[in-house]
């Protein structure tokens, strides 16, 4: 049986623009929202990888290669056991490192009262960081400005 056969004229035009509002209310650009700004090493080409993740998500990304990362992260009060190799900032946090853009999504929706959010280190299969070898487990963490650091995700 078709839709045809199933719903009248009305409720099919009804049920198409109920699905297309859904579509646009639920798309990575529309959910995204906020520019990401990336600072970055200029030799490493992870971060960029990282960058077109988070637009493939919907981000609007721009990117700065910046030889100063040690004092962007320390500006931007990332800990020093949180650093990985990039520092981004959107809609007034702080993403360190190679952060899934679905935290990223979750943090800019939940607005908890921290800083920032952080995947330490580099780890393997994590976004940007894709390759041939077997994905870690790892997990973000936030960080707030006292220094408390708690469980964001796992992966």
């Amino acid at each position: 049986m078709t839709i045809n056969a199933l719903f009248p004229i009305r409720e099919r035009a009804l049920l198409a623009a109920t699905a297309l509002s859904l579509t646009f209310s639920l798309s990575p650009a529309l959910a995204a929202g906020d520019e990401v700004i990336v600072y970055k090493d200029p030799n490493c080409g992870c971060c960029g990888k990282w960058a077109e993740h988070m637009r493939s998500q919907g981000f609007n990304v721009k990117e700065i290669a910046t030889p100063k990362m040690g004092e962007v992260k320390r500006d931007a009060g990332v800990p020093t056991a949180l650093s990985s190799c990039h520092t981004a900032k959107v809609g007034g946090y702080v993403v360190e490192g190679h952060v899934p853009a679905s935290d990223v999504k979750r943090l800019l929706a939940v607005k908890p009262k921290i800083v920032g959010i952080s995947a330490p280190g580099m780890p393997q299969g994590s976004p940007g960081m894709e390759g041939p070898f077997p994905a870690d487990r790892y997990e973000v963490v936030s960080f707030d400005e006292k220094g408390v650091i708690t469980t964001f995700a796992r992966h």
